[in-house]
């Protein structure tokens, strides 16, 4: 009994470190993942990078990859992950300085 005594606070430590960090950071991936597999051709989106761009093209041939414009006429190639939010109408993508 004095075995099991011992071992409690340990036992207690890991579940407190499984709902504190393991769990919610799960969660998180799992979001993540949820929107860059939503993401269609002309969403407004914002890279890890912090590059603002329209999604301009998805290949289904190559479902981890996603063609982002970045500006009138320059087209990038990122990877699907890379994309970190979507941008809504609430939340818009300012144009530059002048706006």
């Amino acid at each position: 009994m004095e075995a099991l005594a011992s071992l409690f606070p340990f036992l207690l430590i890991i579940v407190v470190f499984w709902f504190l960090l393991i769990r919610p950071q799960r969660r998180r991936a799992q979001e993540m993942a949820q929107l860059q597999n939503t993401v269609e051709v002309g969403s407004e989106v914002m890279l890890a990078s912090g590059l603002y761009g329209t999604v301009s093209l998805l290949d289904a041939d190559q479902p981890d990859l996603a063609w982002v414009e970045v500006a009138p006429g320059t087209t990038v190639k990122v990877a699907r992950q890379a994309i970190v939010r979507v941008v809504t109408p609430e939340n818009p993508i300012i144009d530059g300085p002048d706006s």
